[in-house]
């Protein structure tokens, strides 16, 4: 178990305080992350990489010459937010073009994505390279839906040795690219992870069991078998990474050159890994493989758990000379960097800077009904606080069943900073729109993640159909949910029958435009909707996930709703309760 924090909730924080102070030779603290603190000569295409906290060295630890430039840090296991990521993106290019990289996971693939869409916007040339190299998260057939796990390494270094030659945007792209399409990689776990703070550990495995095909959230292995010896550990590795299926197009096992690369993920010690590894170097030469710069440590972990992974980057002319180019990192070094030409970077503070988003700001001007109707907002924020403060963790529970169990974390957190967001900016005078877009905001910051990102979207879509200066009626309220279901549905890409909270936002908002067109009030319409949301979360156990890191585990989530569907429920039916008993009468709320 995690032993050592101050405050749960500022772990992350705190770790990056420390870790920057620690390193600062290679990095600088700028809001959302952390980037280079000298820079070459010339200036590169720009390597960005992220994801949540908890993976160390991923994904600080590799920031530095010849490997990324910057380092988007999200809170403990939840991508950072758009907002986060455009902050060190703006933070670390040079005007050359930025490449991203990161795990094909859901809620980094929003994030990052958004980040991009403001970059371009401004002109700047961004592009994004998804890995996926975990052969068990997703059959060949569908290797695009495979999660990031160890293999990160190899397509973070192919882009960063590539800027580090000068090469324009189209060959650092161009790299990433071939790194990710010949790297594969499988891990296993005998334990699970235990957060900071928490009681019990994410998922667990039985005593004398190996959980194989595990990921690096938390989530639970796809198989569970008896935990085989050290040399029979590197005979399974060998065995699946071997596989024809498995072999990347354009490679050959007689004569082949790899990388190999055992990861240890978080309490495994090295020694235990060399023995492994000596059967895995065996294996690979006897198959006609030959090894080039070998890597056994720990390169991406997941906090405590006791698990293992290797991964193969399958080598040609080009990526053996990306792989061997010089690097200089917190974590990660290869070959001799000359940093006497580096240049210290004297900027500081990084795009939008760290303030809090219910700091005093200039706020558009709002009528008197504007901001009563605020007033009614923040007190449905601090209820949806309170309720998914207190059903946190049984979110977590059924999140953890087929997913990585951080469902009850991620909205604490971000039920908690909206909240917070609107107590301050009511007192400011905030009308709707700018109280839920700050509040979206906030929220979307703290908690990361998939519903960081969609809870962010539906407060803002919502707010947008306010305004700051109209009455807030029931019509305009009925309106901004449906668009808000719109908006979520677009964005993240579910539709129903997905196995997502889209399964209880879509009859939550088509029942309460329906029953306030037919003139019934808005508590009466809001109760039956949430009626309508609680029904269909409830039906969502019979499904089977087509979205999330719950597709990975198929069978193991039937029986148990999908916990955003059922957090979405709980907040509609705890808003009711705010409704009914406004002393606002309907037009308004």
């Amino acid at each position: 178990m995690t032993r050592l924090w101050n405050d749960p909730a500022s772990f992350a924080d705190d770790m990056v305080e420390g870790f920057v102070r620690a390193n600062g030779r290679w990095v600088r603290r700028v809001s959302g992350g952390v980037s280079r603190s000298t820079r070459s000569p010339e200036p590169e295409v720009a390597v960005v990489i992220g994801g949540g906290s908890g993976h160390y060295p991923a994904f600080g630890g590799l920031v530095g010459p010849g490997l990324a430039h910057g380092a988007a840090m999200g809170n403990l296991f939840a991508s950072p937010s758009a907002h986060q990521v455009e902050s060190v993106i703006r933070s670390s290019e040079q005007g050359r073009g930025v490449l991203l990289s990161f795990g094909n996971y859901a809620g980094d693939v929003l994030h990052f994505g958004a980040a991009q869409e403001a970059l371009r916007q401004d002109g700047v040339d961004c592009r994004t390279v998804v890995v996926t190299d975990d052969i068990f998260s997703a059959p060949q057939s569908q290797k695009a839906r495979r999660r990031g796990i160890a293999g990160d390494l190899t397509v973070f270094k192919a882009a960063g040795a590539a800027a580090a030659a000068g090469s324009g945007i189209d060959d650092v792209e161009r790299a990433a690219v071939l790194a990710n399409a010949r790297t594969r990689s499988m891990g296993v776990a005998f334990t699970g992870c235990t957060l900071p703070g928490a009681e019990e550990p994410l998922f667990t495995v039985p005593e004398g069991k190996m959980a194989v095909g595990l990921g690096i959230h938390g989530e639970p292995g796809i198989d569970i078998t008896d935990i085989p010896s050290a040399d029979g550990l590197a005979e399974l590795f060998v065995d699946r990474l071997l596989d024809a299926a498995e072999v990347p197009e354009g490679a050959t096992i007689k004569g082949g050159r790899v990388v190999p690369i055992l990861n240890g993920l978080g309490s495994v010690k090295n020694e235990e890994l060399y023995v492994v590894y000596a059967r895995i170097a065996d294996l690979l030469t006897e198959a006609g493989l030959t090894l080039v710069d070998p890597r056994v440590g720990e390169f991406c972990t997941s906090f405590d758990m006791a698990g293992v992974s290797l991964t193969l980057l399958w080598l040609d002319e080009e990526l053996e000379r990306l792989w061997l180019a010089p690097a200089d990192t917190p974590a990660f070094a290869a070959g001799s960097v000359d940093s006497s030409a580096l240049e210290a970077v004297t900027m500081d503070g990084g795009y939008g800077g760290d303030g809090e988003w219910g700091e005093e700001a200039e706020l558009p001007a709002s009528s008197e009904e504007s901001r009563k109707a605020a007033g009614v907002i923040s007190q449905a924020l601090a209820v949806m606080r309170d309720a998914i403060d207190a059903q946190a963790a049984e979110l977590g529970r059924i999140d953890a069943i087929a997913g990585d169990g951080d469902h009850g974390i991620g909205m604490q957190r971000g039920t908690v900073a909206a909240a917070e967001a609107a107590m301050a900016l009511g007192g400011q005078g905030a009308g709707a729109e700018s109280l839920l877009t700050r509040c979206g905001d906030a929220w979307s910051d703290r908690a990361g993640g998939t519903s960081g990102a969609l809870w962010g979207l539906i407060l803002k879509t919502v707010g947008s159909h306010l305004g700051d200066t109209s009455p807030a009626t029931a019509a305009t309220l009925a309106a901004g949910i449906s668009a808000a279901k719109t908006a979520v549905m677009d964005y993240g890409k579910a539709k129903v029958g997905d196995k997502t909270m889209v399964d209880a936002l879509v009859p939550f908002a088509d029942t309460l435009a329906a029953r306030v067109t037919a003139g019934e009030s808005l508590a009466e319409a809001w109760r039956k909707a949430a009626s309508a949301a609680a029904t269909a979360a409830e039906a969502t156990a019979d499904l089977m996930p087509g979205m999330g890191r719950a597709r990975s585990h198929g069978a193991k989530s039937l029986g148990t709703p999908d916990p955003g569907a059922v957090s979405l429920a709980l907040i509609a039916e705890r808003i009711h309760t705010v409704i009914a008993a406004s002393v606002t009468p309907i037009p308004s709320i």
